[in-house]
């Protein structure tokens, strides 16, 4: 029996592929800094902010020097802000929450999230919101999903865990849990459904 849910957060519960992407395109709107330039400069930072090895305020002023371009720090929110609701599939997760756990495991800056928790009240319909950044460890690696099924008491055959990219679905198979792949090209959140219903007997209310 299916008792929870965890979802990816960027390409699953945005409609944008990744974090990076909305926050170099919008820095880049701003600033007027192509976003070629933009995605090089945050390159050698990403693994790091990602595992919380370092903050965005500790590579701003390589970030800048890089780019030949002093962007304003107080514009890295406004950055994440932009991240667009990928409004289908939280409709979906508020169906399901009456029935089942809903959690979140998400590779992911811990900055950017915690901004992201309060604005789209994240922790209204999601808990727990595992962050690699907080736990130092992303989901290429089974320790993620464990903890997060730790955090629930549960077992892994009684979770799902969906996900947009397909090489993130091979660490919770290898322990045991259930993997969907999502379409984020399609954003086919009635393929999803069907998925969660025939295959898993997961009902909507």
């Amino acid at each position: 029996m299916i008792k929870a849910i965890f979802f990816d957060y960027d390409g699953v519960l945005t409609t944008d592929k990744t974090g990076s992407l909305t926050t170099n395109r919008y820095l880049s709107k701003l600033s007027g800094v192509e976003y070629e330039v933009l995605k090089d400069a945050f390159a050698p930072y990403n693994k790091d902010l990602l595992l919380g090895r370092t903050t965005h305020a500790e590579i701003w002023g390589a970030v800048c020097e890089a780019i030949q371009h002093d962007l304003d720090f107080d514009w890295l929110e406004q950055a994440f802000l932009s991240t667009p609701q990928n409004v289908s599939m939280f409709a979906l997760a508020r169906k399901l929450k009456p029935g089942y756990t809903l959690g979140i495991i998400t590779d992911n800056k811990k900055d950017r999230i915690d901004c992201l928790r309060k604005a789209q009240s994240l922790d209204d319909v999601f808990n727990p919101i595992v962050v690699s950044a907080e736990f130092g460890s992303g989901k290429g690696s089974p320790a993620v999903f464990e903890h997060a099924l730790h955090r629930l008491g549960l077992r892994p055959e009684e979770a799902i865990f969906v996900d947009n990219t397909v090489d993130n679905l091979v660490a919770p198979r290898h322990i045991g849990m259930h993997a969907i792949l999502h379409d984020d090209a399609r954003n086919d959140v009635e393929g999803l459904i069907a998925t969660l219903r025939d295959q898993f007997e997961v009902g909507l209310n």
